[in-house]
């Protein structure tokens, strides 16, 4: 039999059209480290499903769904991302799932969402990431939050530091948007989802037609059709021009619909000039000029480049990165920041839900074990077989503790051989912790999230009073043949 092939669909779409870079193996092929192995059976030892309690579900993207889970050992909170293995091959999503993990397990930083575990079950695979509970910024937008200019001018230095890290680590993100710019508590903001990230080394282009079309550079479009030099980095810093532009204005600068062709857009970006508002001060017009330059080569595209922008001369960017800087725009704390129909969808509509696994699960075991049944689909088996063996494991608390163990056995060397190794892992104190990102495995931030957990707890549980109210009106409709409540069961995003 064949073995199975993840090639992806080569068809247009809204979000994604198709991805063309070289892959690595199977899946991906990778030294192992200490944080991460390969899957097959978890061991008791490894974090699995059954360490975490499931509160409520809070989202859905374009692979997998999210919801807010505790872990039981140490309480803290974070939130659970589960992709269903079945669907995702059937979809052709493997690939994109795994080279999330590969990218997501060897990055950390202040203003990213950081991935904690990762883990599977015979159903699904699953990340646990940092919990933000501010929403996103298309959330807000969607509930008219008119955001003030220095709201977002700390929006746009605190992606910059993203992006500028993840430029270091040879990351394209491919789908910078208000959806995918989450804010925490404090109103900072943080870069999720990198399902159509891709890495490249130096010298390497992409040449992929990959990301969510109003937010793509013009040079993606240009390659797709005359087969180019390909793209780079630059294309990160266009999309952050136009979501910047767009949550200051309310919509983007230019007008471009999933129906638009490749062809037409590209017609677009050398024809139609962008329009700025007259209430702008002219020194931010000019710094989005440069973010919206249609030619990479003379865009801004490092947080180098942003320093030279007059109208970020007064910002400190140590206390940006320190998250000193108070936010313009500070979520309400007494509510959930998401659409609250994602409970009632994993509650009532999804076949198979997530608060029901553990009972499912067992069943379907003592099934199997009961009868040498073969699958109706040995090509659906065999697919799900390899995805069970490549699955990258991954416990970054593990990991942290194994690295801090390293420097107290190492504690006894002298002062200055701390300070030849900092300079050669490039270039001072403050340049390391802009790559590594903040410790949060220390003592503080620890106590942070645990004493987070009964506020969240409080937040969760709530509404859920509204639910059973809500549950037993969808279940009333549905069975007197009416429809229309179904309706605003539905989310869409743009």
């Amino acid at each position: 039999m064949q073995r199975a092939s993840w090639g992806l669909p080569p068809q247009v779409s809204w979000r994604w059209v198709c991805l063309e870079e070289p892959q690595r193996g199977p899946f991906f092929s990778r030294d192992q480290s200490l944080s991460a192995r390969r899957g097959g059976r978890p061991s008791r030892s490894e974090v699995n499903f059954d360490h975490f309690q499931i509160l409520r579900a809070i989202g859905k993207g374009s692979f997998g769904k999210v919801c807010i889970v505790q872990k039981r050992d140490t309480e803290k909170m974070y939130a659970m991302k589960y992709m269903n293995k079945q669907q995702c091959i059937e979809r052709d999503e493997v690939r994109n799932v795994f080279r999330e993990l590969e990218i997501l397990q060897e990055i950390e930083h202040v203003f990213l969402v950081n991935l904690w575990y990762s883990f599977q079950d015979e159903e699904d695979m699953f990340m646990v990431v940092d919990l933000l509970l501010g929403g996103d910024l298309r959330y807000h937008l969607q509930q008219s939050v008119q955001f003030s200019e220095d709201a977002v001018k700390l929006y746009l230095c605190e992606m910059a530091l993203a992006l500028d890290y993840l430029q270091s680590q040879h990351i394209i993100h491919r789908d910078v948007k208000p959806d995918n710019i989450l804010l925490d508590e404090q109103g900072h903001a943080h870069l999720t989802d990198f399902n159509i990230a891709t890495i490249i080394k130096d010298g390497e282009r992409a040449t992929a037609l990959a990301g969510t079309k109003p937010y793509m550079a013009p040079e993606i479009f240009q390659s797709f059709v005359s087969g180019g030099t390909g793209y780079a980095f630059e294309v990160d810093w266009w999309s952050l021009g136009v979501t910047i532009f767009e949550v200051l204005r309310g919509w983007r600068p230019y007008d471009i619909h999933a129906s638009n062709s490749v062809e037409s857009l590209i017609q677009l970006f050398s024809t139609v000039s962008v329009q700025y508002s007259p209430a702008w001060p002219k020194d931010l017009v000019s710094l989005l000029r440069k973010l919206l330059t249609v030619n990479p080569e003379h865009r801004f595209s490092s947080v180098s480049d942003m320093q030279t922008s007059p109208y970020l001369a007064d910002v400190n960017w140590d206390a940006v990165y320190e998250k000193k800087m108070e936010a313009g725009f500070v979520p309400n704390k007494g509510r959930l920041h998401c659409d609250p129909t994602f409970e009632l969808e994993e509650m009532i509509l999804e076949s198979r839900p997530l608060h029901k696994k553990k009972k499912r699960l067992a069943k379907n075991r003592s099934r199997d074990n009961s009868k040498d049944s073969q699958s109706e689909n040995d090509y659906l088996q065999e697919c799900l077989e390899v995805v069970q063996q490549e699955f990258m494991i991954f416990n970054r608390e593990r990991l942290k503790k194994r690295q801090e163990e390293g420097q107290s056995e190492a504690g006894g060397d002298d002062a200055s051989g701390d300070g030849d190794r900092e300079a050669e892992a490039g270039g001072g104190h403050r340049r390391r912790r802009a790559r590594a990102g903040p410790r949060p495995g220390s003592r503080a931030g620890a106590r942070v999230l645990v004493l987070q957990a009964e506020h969240v707890r409080l937040r969760v549980l709530v509404p859920r009073q509204l639910l059973a109210a809500r549950r037993l009106a969808v279940t009333i409709a549905a069975r007197s043949g009416g429809n229309a409540q179904q309706g605003h069961l539905t989310h869409s995003r743009t």
